[in-house]
Order: structure tokens, then sequence, then C-alpha cells
């Protein structure tokens, strides 16, 4: 985007730390053994993708489960990008024809303790897979008390991705549950499709109050009207209004804070421009905003949004080593 959040603004500390003090759950670890591979064939040939990783660290686990039952709960089909150093689940609806968008990053190396991937090339050391993340959340719920679970992208008929996991035995015979997830293979041609999407210069930036607050509230609202409108200024305050031929509730939130954002020149957004007591708002379906704040399974260490007046809520959660932006068009 335009704008990098001011280094005191948005922490990078990773969330998982071991007892000795390692910020990471795991050591990366790349070890080339003989898999099953996938070829994709195209008109130059055929091209080799592997894509291997395993999580043991409980911790880590837990946390990876409770991000994909999130991203559940957002959307029924999304785009999975495999790169070297990160994971992204995208959903890439258009928001100007009305649709929601999504954009969730993950740190591979705060989650996995081995992982390794080839993509389609190597000047194009990626990945990308069309994804039911259901799917993947119900075999990630078997490996709760997993020892150890592996990820790998196999070809069975049609590609997958096989989630095998080590449940503890109290024999010598290790008890391993197999779950084949069918994925689509996204052609290179389309990847500029699922590039991370570029918001306009917002009107407003506020931190969000606790999320479970605002479900609460939200809640209670969608039982009167089928649209919010979120309102906020440079002074810190938040409103949440809905209104009716009947009746019209508002609920304010003072002293929410503004996040510190900063051009890429160095220099103040155009933001610290506005009267800050002047009101910017956006009205939006209720049902969508509702859909982001029930289905959070993570507190985040961050939450804040930005309002493009009359067009856009963008909202931002940063939870140490993962971010997720969402992406709720304004009704007309």
């Amino acid at each position: 985007g335009r704008f990098k959040a001011a280094a005191s603004g948005l922490g990078n500390e990773p969330l998982w730390r071991r007892s000795n003090g390692s910020p990471k759950c795991g050591v990366v670890t790349v070890t080339p053994r003989p898999r099953r591979r996938l070829w994709l064939r195209g008109a130059a040939g055929a091209s080799i993708m592997r894509f291997r990783a395993k999580i043991v660290d409980v911790g880590c686990l837990n946390h990876f489960t409770r991000m994909i039952n999130t991203i559940a709960k957002l959307t029924k089909t999304c785009t999975l990008r495999l790169t070297v150093d990160k994971l992204y689940f995208i959903l890439s609806d258009k928001v100007a024809n009305g649709g929601v968008g999504m954009w969730c990053e993950l740190s591979q190396g705060n989650f996995f303790d081995e992982f390794q991937m080839e993509g389609v090339a190597a000047e194009h050391n990626e990945i990308y897979l069309e994804l039911t993340p259901e799917n993947l959340a119900r075999a990630l719920k078997t490996a709760q008390n997993a020892k150890a679970v592996k990820i790998k992208l196999t070809n069975k008929h049609c590609p997958c991705l096989t989630v095998a996991v080590e449940l503890p035995s109290l024999s010598s015979t290790s008890r391993i549950v197999t779950h084949d997830i069918p994925v689509g293979v996204i052609p290179r041609k389309l990847w500029s499709d699922f590039r991370e999407p570029v918001v306009p210069d917002f009107d407003v930036s506020i931190y969000l109050p606790p999320l479970k607050t605002m479900k609460s509230i939200v809640e209670r609202m969608k039982n009167i009207s089928n649209s919010i409108v979120i309102e906020a200024n440079l002074n810190g305050d938040m409103n949440l209004k809905i209104e009716t031929e009947l009746v019209s509730v508002t609920t304010h939130f003072k002293e929410l804070g503004n996040p510190p954002w900063v051009s890429e020149n160095g220099s103040q957004s155009s933001t610290q421009e506005r009267d800050p007591e002047s009101m910017v708002e956006a009205r939006i379906d209720i049902k969508k905003l509702l859909q982001l704040l029930a289905g959070q399974q993570v507190n985040p260490t961050k939450a804040l949004c930005n309002i493009v007046s009359k067009r856009i809520v963008h909202f931002i959660l940063l939870h140490d080593d993962v971010s997720l932006q969402y992406f709720i068009p304004a009704l007309a």
C-alpha cells in the first residue's frame, strides 16, 4: 500500500517462545528427501511443485489451528499462496462489486519445525492453491493431542493437501490419521489476481475497542437493522450507529487512539491535515462485520480500522506473527 506503519505503532515480536527464550517455535530445517511430486504440464513442458511441512510444538499447532478456524469462519473458499518464508490466505472478491476481501499473512518460521517448498520455477518460487479452509480445519481437529502433524502437497488422482496426524499410542506402533484435502492448482498467468490489495488513501485510521465488546454490541444491533454505520475521527472517537424509521441507536467509544501512520517518504500522512473532531463514516453490511467479529479465535495484540469515507472500511488485526486484513465495502 501507499503507507507504512510507524515502528512504534505495529509490533513485530514473535508470539510463541521456547523455554530457552528462542523467539521461534522451531528451527526451519530443509531436508531434501524423495517425496511424491506434483507435476504440472504447460506449454513449456513439465514443472515440479513440491511442498512439505511439519509441526511438532503443541503451542504452535494450537495457534495454527485457531488461525485456520478463523479463516474458515470468514470464507468458504480462498487462495493459499506458499512462499519460502510465508503462507498467505487470500480472498480476492471484487470489493468494488460489493464483495469482501481478505489477506491473511503468516510467517512460516513461527509455526513450522520443518518447511520445504519448491515452486513452479526458480524465478517464480511460489505455489498458488485454491482451498476450502473448512476442510483443513476439520483435519486439524483430529490433531489436538498429536505428537506431530505433517502437511504436504500430493497428487492422488487430483492435487491434494495431505495432512498426516501422528497420534500418541500405548504400543510401539504409531497411529497416523491421514486426510486428503482436494485443492486446485492456480496457473501462473492468474497469479496477478491475488496480489495484496491496494487501499485508497483513508480518511481516518483508529484503534478498535475490544473485539468481544464490539461483537456483543453488533449482535444486538443486528436484530434491529441490516446495516451499520461506523464513524470515527482523528481524536480517537468512534461510534457504531444503526438507524431505522422507528429507532436510532448509537454506541460511543472515546480515547481509542489513532495509529501513527507515515507515508513512504517518511512524512506524516495527509490525514493529519483533517479537523481532529470531524467524523468520517461508512455504512456497511452488519452481517459481514459480525462475521469478522464472531470468527475471531485469536485475540489480536492490535486491532484497527481505516475508513475511506462512504467507500470502504479496512480492518487490520495483528497478532505478532500473523496479520489479517479484511475489507468491507460501503453500501450505496
